[in-house]
């Protein structure tokens, strides 16, 4: 049981105890300090009920489907109470404060049977809160399943990517030199393209790299564009703010370009794709998108995705981040806004 379940127990039995003081305390009893101290040994014992089951029986038996042992627990919990409020009440309390529950020698075959079923109310309550318990434990277990899954994909997938990347920079390295003889354009989209491709194998090894090495990734990004679309490529990218060591997850912002230069028209001077990148301050960093919606599919390829973008924001900045994407049919527009470590 970590602190915070902890803390949450006590607030729930420390709830239940004051509002059986105030029912005593409002009846102005003349007893009153021995009424209070036999109600609180009471709660005791329904509480050695509860964690008998709450701990021990359900934990043990139901998961691994043991159901005889579970029922024979289940039958033995009535006799836990009982004889936790018995050594309370009839032992431990005569010797320290000199009265006890029962007046008289009290047996303890008839203390059981007097008291056998007011435990029953607890072992009920102990299983609806273990139930709760057990359902949002197995979906943390099913959701960190699949973490490790995606974990596991995503790796695979990057350990694809690398295969030989020394022969690939070595044939870029060769077309490079080819190229240039025949076209300076052609030979900076080859160099380029190395860069993209080492950015992507090696200058992230854990999986961040620094702001200025993502922003040089999409301005080559954004120079094989303007290559493959000549002059009718009009993309709008203003930068903000001091870019100074900042680390942010790699290609994280690739895609909402990549989004924009899919579905988007690139080919108009009078409405361009407007990317604006800033940093308000050193820690905070936002990225916006805006594009005029294209109705004609230019490409069929996908690549990461929003939905990819998003999951990984949820993972690596819980509470540090937004992302509102709009849309009115004519325009979209994303804004990201990040806290940094």
């Amino acid at each position: 049981m970590n602190r915070q379940t902890l803390l949450f127990h006590l607030l729930g039995w420390g709830l239940l105890i004051a509002y059986d003081a105030v029912g005593i305390v409002s009846g102005h009893p003349a007893n009153l300090g021995p009424l209070l101290l036999l109600q609180f040994t009471f709660r005791l014992s329904m509480m050695s009920v509860f964690y008998y089951c709450f701990l021990l029986i359900y934990p043990r038996f139901v998961r691994k489907n043991r159901i005889p042992q579970l029922l024979l627990g289940i039958l033995l919990a009535p006799v836990v109470f009982t004889t936790t409020r018995y050594a309370l009440e009839q032992v431990l309390m005569p010797l320290l404060f000199g009265f006890s529950n029962y007046t008289g020698e009290v047996r303890l075959l008839a203390y059981l049977r007097d008291n056998l079923t007011q435990g029953l109310p607890m072992v009920m309550v102990a299983a609806a809160a273990w139930g709760v318990k057990d359902a949002f434990e197995r979906e943390k277990q099913r959701e960190t399943q699949l973490l490790l899954q995606e974990k596991t994909q995503a790796e695979l997938a990057f350990l694809k990517t690398q295969i030989n990347p020394h022969f690939l920079y070595n044939t870029l390295n060769y077309l490079y030199a080819e190229a240039y003889l025949v076209s300076e354009p052609l030979a900076e989209a080859v160099l380029r393209l190395s860069d993209l491709m080492r950015y992507m194998l090696h200058d992230s090894p854990d999986g961040h790299a620094e702001l200025r090495r993502e922003v040089d990734y999409l301005e080559n990004y954004l120079a094989l564009h303007r290559l493959r679309f000549e002059k009718k490529f009009y993309v709008d990218f203003r930068q903000q703010g001091l870019i100074n060591g900042q680390r942010v997850p790699s290609l994280l912002l690739v895609p909402f370009v990549e989004n924009a230069l899919k579905h988007g028209i690139v080919h108009l001077a009078e409405c361009p794709v407007e990317i604006e990148l800033s940093l308000p301050s050193p820690t905070q960093l936002r990225f916006s998108v805006r594009n005029r919606i294209s109705h004609h599919q230019k490409d069929s390829t996908t690549g990461i995705g929003l939905t990819n973008v998003r999951r990984r924001l949820e993972l690596l900045y819980p509470g540090r981040h937004q992302l509102h994407v709009h849309t009115d049919g004519t325009t979209y527009a994303t804004e990201l806004q990040l806290t940094l470590a």
